[in-house]
């Protein structure tokens, strides 16, 4: 449902993996488990590998500042249709002037670090050091990260106000979070159905048609082996932001303009509502452009990366 970029102040990071446990199972539901993250690390590879021997360059990103912040930057973004490589990778000088080189990709409610892959591998050829990590319940490792955030990226995301629930964004199209909880048929029932249910998971058609309707035929195949439920507990939680912290933040917003996950509609209301420093839009990108866009949203990184 929306996907999140942290830029990182140069201080030291000593990321370290979380032990995992598997409780109760017997040896065969280990070795299922075990069976699974190997076919998602095969097909991670494979995806890497095909993306750094195809070098392709995609589509046309047009971007919009938002006009009320007093740190409007309107410098033009380069060309996205560039046909050779080389010409991507910055010069030196660009790196020595960036105030962080570090970016935190945070994936979106169902996925994982593995949806990162694209813009990863083009962030590492432009110098700069991208890190991805799983959230709670989500992919196959987790990681903790306690340095301070110098700015923030919504990518296509449910960029709430103070006393909101990330559910509210879908209410027009979804009705009412009491409504959802009672008739939706995707709600899973971890602790049975006698308790409330614990999250919720599109079936596969839909989800091609929901999230990935402009990516590429291997990329939803990734998907589609990598993706797990969507928690409930996080999105129908009401948030207390206060302005002494989160409203000193320093937000940018990425809008994707074929997205039928989340309507560009609805994504310029989240930016009207609540506007970021920036506005910036991928076109002809689905809820996923570091699948449909990498290029593009790989170009707006370093340029809000450059944004003093």
């Amino acid at each position: 449902m929306g996907n999140r970029f942290s830029c990182k102040t140069k201080s030291n990071h000593n990321g370290s993996k979380s032990s995992r446990r598997f409780g109760g199972g017997n040896r065969s539901q280990r070795k299922l488990q075990s069976d699974e993250e190997l076919l998602h690390m095969q097909a991670l590879s494979l995806a890497i590998q095909h993306h750094q021997s195809s070098q392709r360059f995609e589509g046309s990103m047009s971007r919009r500042i938002g006009s009320t912040s007093s740190r409007r930057r309107s410098n033009p973004i380069s060309d996205p249709t560039l046909t050779n490589p080389k010409q991507q990778k910055q010069s030196p000088e660009f790196l020595e002037n960036l105030e962080t080189k570090k970016v935190v990709l945070i994936h979106g409610e169902g996925f994982g670090a593995w949806c990162w892959y694209k813009t990863i591998a083009l962030l590492e050829e432009s110098g700069m050091l991208p890190t991805a990590f799983d959230l709670t319940g989500s992919g196959i490792d987790l990681k903790d990260t306690n340095n301070k955030i110098s700015k923030a990226i919504f990518l296509c995301g449910t960029m709430v106000s103070d006393g909101q629930k990330p559910f509210d964004v879908f209410a027009e199209e979804l009705g009412s979070a009491e409504l959802f909880m009672k008739e939706s048929k995707f709600l899973i029932y971890g602790n049975g159905k006698d308790n409330p249910p614990t999250g919720f998971m599109f079936e596969k058609q839909q989800m091609r048609g929901l999230y990935f309707n402009q990516s590429p035929t291997k990329d939803i195949a990734l998907a589609m082996v990598s993706v797990r439920p969507i928690p409930l507990g996080p999105i129908m939680q009401t948030l207390s932001l206060s302005k002494e912290k989160y409203g000193t933040g320093r937000r940018f917003y990425i809008q994707t303009l074929d997205d039928h996950a989340l309507s560009p509609d609805i994504q310029e209301k989240l930016v009207r509502e609540n506007p970021p420093e920036g506005v910036f839009k991928i076109k002809g990108s689905d809820h996923c452009p570091f699948f449909s866009k990498p290029q593009s949203l790989h170009k707006i990184l370093l340029e809000i990366a450059q944004i003093a």
